[in-house]
């Protein structure tokens, strides 16, 4: 009768050892959890780690701004990749707009002579920052984030690559295509 008490109470064993509150699952303590409450703003005046500040107002005063990256191959093809995500789908994978929403929407080619030789390269970040009568802002020019935003070297990176690969680029494409 001893070994079926003491079999039948080892059994039950695990059951108490759960019951203790050493077994509270980590979930249920008290913390903040991930989207829960209202997002604090940015301190004033501060600057992402590794970013660049900027201090221009609108798209007009972006025009004399120096490109502080140096359009290097790595910047380029930064630049490139961020292109095909963000901006082929209004100016086509060459820039010449070309797109099925191109025409739709009034997107400009890219790879034109205007744009290359015209625009300086502070105007097509301001562009690319504040946005223009169709294109939305990639930037974050109110202090709000939002997930289409390019950080300020992202958009020195797309601005590199628009003045400095993307004619290349095209032409590669249309000599690709000739080809074929």
């Amino acid at each position: 009768m001893r070994i079926k008490s003491v079999i039948a109470a080892s059994m039950m064993m695990p059951a108490v050892a759960m019951a203790w509150p050493w077994s509270t699952d980590m979930m249920n303590q008290p913390s903040i959890k991930p989207q829960e409450g209202a997002m604090l703003d940015f301190p004033e005046r501060s600057i992402p780690v590794g970013g660049m500040p900027t201090q221009v107002a609108d798209r007009e005063a972006s025009r004399d701004i120096t490109n502080p990256v140096e359009a290097t191959a790595k910047s380029i093809d930064t630049g490139r990749v961020l292109f095909k995500i963000y901006c082929a789908a209004c100016h086509g994978q060459t820039g010449a707009a070309d797109s099925p929403v191109s025409g739709k929407i009034g997107a400009i080619a890219l790879n034109d002579d205007y744009v290359q030789g015209s625009l300086s390269e502070g105007w097509l970040w301001g562009t690319i920052t504040f946005g223009s009568y169709v294109m939305p802002a990639y930037g974050v020019p109110q202090g709000k984030r939002g997930s289409n935003d390019l950080n300020v070297e992202e958009r020195w990176h797309v601005v590199n690559y628009i003045k400095h690969g993307l004619v290349k680029d095209a032409a590669a494409a249309a000599t690709k295509t000739a080809a074929k």
